[in-house]
């Protein structure tokens, strides 16, 4: 297996080990214990196995293949928790996890403690060595795969509770403010040339990110921030959803078939848009960015304005050159929002954080794609095929997690995620 990673002592993944697993339980704090079986549609998990399936990837991969003598806390965990590794044998299909009532919340917290507490063993036997950097790599892929599932976890539980008739709200200490007037839609004009795309330097990095490469990228314009609730509701006003011309014809057949009238969470009364947030039913702030919205309304969308969504290289491209680094302030699940924000000040092109970026940019392998080796191959690239890639971190992502060459994917159909979209031209 090779990745782009910089070394680290025992004792400084160890910690970060603790703190990552800890989040977890963290962002669950909220829940009442009937929450965490919940299932509503397919795509959803329950957070219960959110909380197995990435303990079972530390046991699976480090601790029964690396460790001395270990054994696994319960043989039958391996099929509840094992996701989508063929190569790891028969598991629950994604549709079934909300029949998971048992194992226990109690046994899966048990679980997770006695996984952790022969992580820290392990990890203590190399304090003085340090870890090779095979091992030290291997658990860089489980601690970043944690916090995608901390992400999905938050996203998951937004599901769950946006879709209970009660509409309570997962945060109850959060007072809602509106936001500031954004500046005006402006574009940036981005000069033709060529651009190397894909993750350059020292730093962990997917290997669907791998394999940097240079691209041609003709004149293109990019906009200085994401499309607001305010203009999207234009967008809806000027009977976006009723007229085909705007829409590929897959997603016309979707907005016909699913009644599609708004985003998600969005709902109408007494001819004012509400929408559910984590704070519970909230006015639409039509000045904060639009989210939960497909690829499908996303192109819809800048069809109507007469534009278009920048290709993943054009927004790589322009990221690099807008942002020096991730800015002060910027949105992420560390500020505890779990909303968009509008832009702080004229120089936050809000490019990471806030809401992950539908580009028209189908997900495909880079160019010398380095897929990872062994069982860890299944985990990009046999995904890359119909499906679309998103840019730049949401307001759950964790801060540490986000690069500027960080590829995110899904159907286009698909809008539960924190998703936004930024106009090119």
């Amino acid at each position: 297996m090779t990745l782009h990673a910089t070394p680290a002592s025992a004792g400084t993944l160890l910690d970060r080990y603790q703190s990552i697993r800890r989040q977890s339980f963290n962002i669950c704090a909220p829940l009442q214990t009937e929450d965490y079986v919940a299932q509503p549609v397919p795509f959803v998990s329950p957070p219960k196995w959110h909380l197995g399936h990435t303990t079972w990837f530390f046991e699976n991969f480090i601790l029964a293949e690396q460790m001395e003598g270990y054994q696994r806390f319960n043989e039958a965990l391996n099929y509840c928790f094992n996701s989508y590794y063929q190569s790891q044998g028969p598991r629950i299909l994604r549709d079934k996890r909300g029949n998971l009532t048992r194992p226990s919340l109690e046994t899966i917290k048990a679980y997770r403690e006695y996984v952790d507490e022969h992580m820290s063993r392990f990890l203590e036997q190399y304090a003085q060595d340090g870890l090779p950097e095979d091992l030290a790599l291997l658990l860089e892929v489980g601690l970043q795969h944690e916090q995608q599932h901390q992400e999905l976890l938050v996203t998951d539980i937004k599901y769950i509770l946006g879709h209970n008739p009660m509409h309570e709200p997962y945060q109850t200490d959060y007072t809602a403010v509106t936001s500031p007037e954004p500046a005006p839609l402006s574009f940036t004009q981005v000069k033709e040339g060529i651009y190397t795309i894909g993750h350059q330097g020292e730093g962990f990095s997917w290997d669907n990110e791998q394999g940097a490469h240079k691209t041609y990228l003709h004149d293109f314009a990019i906009a200085n921030r994401l499309i607001t609730n305010g203009e999207y509701m234009a967008f809806m006003a000027d009977g976006g959803y009723e007229q085909f011309g705007y829409w590929l014809d897959d997603g016309w057949s979707w907005v016909q078939e699913q009644e599609v009238k708004a985003p998600l969470y969005w709902y109408e009364q007494a001819g004012n848009w509400w929408h559910y947030t984590m704070q519970g039913l909230q006015p639409v702030d039509p000045n904060a960015p639009v989210t939960h919205i497909n690829y499908y309304e996303a192109d819809a969308f800048a069809n109507w304005k007469g534009v278009r969504l920048p290709t993943e290289q054009e927004w790589e491209a322009a990221c690099r050159l807008l942002c020096q680094g991730i800015p002060e302030g910027a949105n992420f699940v560390e500020s505890e929002r779990f909303h968009p924000t509008a832009p702080v000040n004229s120089q936050d092109f809000q490019m990471l954080g806030n809401t992950w970026e539908w580009t028209s940019s189908a997900y495909l392998p880079y160019p010398n794609y380095p897929r990872f080796k062994g069982a860890l191959g299944e985990y990009n690239g046999k995904f890359m095929v119909n499906q679309m890639v998103l840019r730049g971190g949401s307001c759950v992502t964790p801060r540490s997690h986000i690069r500027m060459s960080y590829r995110n994917f899904f159907y286009p159909q698909e809008r539960w995620q924190f998703t936004g979209l930024r106009l090119a031209k």
